[in-house]
């Protein structure tokens, strides 16, 4: 059977199944029986789902965990999370009890400045164009109306458009540089709406622009588009005690802990090849925040990883010093998220989440997944500076090795007990469970 179809986003869902199950995959019956195991017995909460994307064949799920005690400016949170990696969820849990002894986390937001440009080739005079962005820019307002009208009465909307001369990077490149606030909405589709308008106000009036020539009427439009590099669009969070409070571990005192965890930081704000791990774990707690809320994590991670880049060199998204007796962990990163609009209304989860966290606006959320992201660096950190890695994440990692090998309940029990006195490796659990096998 042919690999290639035409017309297949036409077909039904179960006619999608049956080619796939018949061109892609030797046992037909066992393909089809995964698919439709994940499926919702509630037929329109998987109505729901399959109209999110196109080309729908089934769910396919991850663990929808929540981490207890973050206490965020005085104020407590058990916040959700949506990951695979098993040693994620308890990480931030073990971090969120160390500093809810501690005075908790602090967070603020430094500024909500969301981007859009239209790119655009000019090949004329550069003075004319200026004076034509002048002339137009009252009306590239006015024409937007309809679009801003109802994020300005929320209090949002255009904050400013520039004219930026790119032509030193690429012959004839020009922008306009649109700053945004969208408030509670992430504002994908209502930033590129209203770029789109520009776009088109900005090129057909050109026509009529009586100080072109001929040559510079012809402005071409090459694209309008959102950035997810959002450098203004900033939060911070922190955490600080007095270095004898850091007192959890009895095989090394707070000083030297203070010391090794510093040095730890500031190895990542050096080597780019440390910074790469060191920022991920730091991603593994956003990430699953993002989630679980509904946003877009890819937007996040890319925003988030240029940001870290943006002196040159990739670097450490965290810092750490010590300063008259206090140890102080912080971050600042940039988190463009909504709390209305794209799946916080439609998925019921999503909603759930946000109701698990009390409905928070926009800002409060970016304050939230901003910790999620700081105390699961911490948690790291604290672990490689101390017993090392591996120790945790491994036990951790136990029950997916059990489940790989398909062992019983009773022989997960007897391997647990086991690897409570023992180093947890994979080679080792499946020892364990053929000596126990063949025993029985």
């Amino acid at each position: 059977m042919s690999k290639t179809i035409s017309g297949f986003s036409k077909l039904s869902k179960s006619k999608k199944i049956e080619w796939l199950v018949n061109t892609h995959f030797s046992k037909k019956e066992t393909a089809r029986q995964i698919l439709e195991q994940y499926w919702n017995s509630d037929t329109k909460l998987q109505q729901l789902h399959d109209e999110f994307i196109e080309n729908t064949i089934s769910n396919y799920y991850l663990p929808f965990g929540v981490a207890p005690n973050f206490l965020i400016n005085d104020k407590l949170y058990t916040i959700p999370m949506a990951i695979e990696e098993s040693s994620v969820v308890a990480a931030a849990s073990k971090s969120a009890k160390f500093w809810l002894q501690r005075g908790g986390f602090k967070t603020m937001v430094l500024s909500t400045t969301k981007i859009g440009q239209v790119h655009f080739m000019y090949f004329g005079n550069y003075e004319t164009l200026k004076s034509y962005f002048t002339y137009i820019k009252p009306k590239l307002i006015e024409d937007v109306k309809p679009i801003t009208k109802n994020m300005e009465n929320r209090g949002g909307g255009i904050m400013d458009i520039e004219l930026r001369d790119k032509t030193k990077d690429i012959k004839g490149y020009f922008q306009l540089h649109v700053s945004f606030e969208t408030l509670d909405a992430m504002g994908a589709n209502f930033i590129n709406s209203c770029l789109e308008q520009f776009a088109k106000t900005f090129k057909d009036n050109a026509l009529l622009y009586e100080t072109f020539s001929e040559e510079e009427k012809q402005i071409q439009i090459v694209m309008s588009i959102l950035s997810n590099y959002v450098p203004d669009c900033l939060v911070r969070a922190e955490v600080s005690c007095k270095i004898e409070d850091l007192n959890e571990d009895d095989a090394i005192s707070p000083d030297e802990f203070a010391a090794k965890f510093i040095q730890a930081v500031t190895i990542a704000e050096v080597e780019p090849y440390r910074a790469v791990t060191h920022n991920k774990g730091i991603m593994n707690g956003i990430d699953a925040v993002v989630l679980a809320t509904g946003n877009d994590f890819r937007a996040v991670e890319a925003g988030v990883h240029a940001y870290a880049s943006r002196n040159g060199t990739y670097s450490s998204l965290t810092h750490a010093k010590i300063e008259d007796g206090m140890f102080y962990f912080w971050m600042e990163i940039p988190l463009a998220l909504g709390t209305v609009g794209g799946l916080t209304g439609l998925h019921p989860l999503v909603k759930l989440s946000l109701e698990l966290l009390d409905n928070p606006s926009a800002k409060e959320l970016m304050q939230i997944v901003a910790v999620a992201g700081l105390s699961q660096n911490f948690a790291a950190l604290r672990s490689l500076t101390t017993t090392g890695i591996q120790k945790g994440h491994m036990k951790m990692h136990l029950m997916n090795i059990l489940n790989q090998f398909q062992a019983t309940d009773q022989e997960k029990a007897i391997i647990i007990d086991y690897f409570k006195t023992h180093t947890v490796s994979h080679n080792e659990v499946v020892n364990v469970l053929q000596n126990l096998r063949v025993k029985n």
